[in-house]
C-alpha cells in the first residue's frame, strides 16, 4: 500500500514539475525556492526580456489553490523579488511578472496564470 503524501511533500513534487514545464515551455530557471528574510519564492524564471516570480500551489480545484495566494503571500513574494533584483541587478532592466501554476488532483501539467497579480507600490 502506498504511503499518502504530506501536503509540504506534494508543494515539493508541484515545483519541480512546475520548472520542468517552464523549462520545456522555453523559461530558463534562475532559482528555486529562493529564500529571503522576507520569505520564500517558489520558482524564478527568465525567458527573454522577462523575468516572472512564480507561486506554485498544488489543491484540488482551481478555485482553492487561487484562494491561498493571499494578499499577505503576495507582499511576501512582492518584497522577495525585489530582493532577488538587489542581489542580482543584471535582472533590474527585464520586465517583471507574478504568476502563479496550479496543479490540481495531483495532475501532472500545470495551469500557467501568467501577470496574476501586480506589483503594489
Amino acid at each position: 500500500m502506498r504511503e499518502a503524501m504530506t501536503s509540504y511533500s506534494k508543494g515539493v513534487l508541484a515545483e519541480k514539475r512546475a520548472a520542468m514545464q517552464l523549462r520545456l515551455q522555453g523559461y530558463q530557471v534562475l532559482q528555486e525556492r529562493y529564500k529571503t528574510k522576507f520569505g520564500e519564492i517558489d520558482l524564478i524564471v527568465a525567458k527573454d526580456n522577462l523575468v516572472a516570480f512564480i507561486e506554485v500551489k498544488a489543491h484540488q480545484s482551481k478555485a482553492a489553490s487561487l484562494e491561498s495566494v493571499t494578499e499577505k503571500s503576495r507582499r511576501r513574494i512582492e518584497q522577495s523579488a525585489l530582493w532577488f533584483l538587489s542581489e542580482y541587478p543584471e535582472y533590474n532592466d527585464f520586465d517583471m511578472r507574478f504568476d502563479v501554476m496550479i496543479f490540481k488532483g495531483g495532475g501532472i501539467w500545470g495551469e500557467h496564470l501568467d501577470n496574476a497579480w501586480m506589483l503594489e507600490s
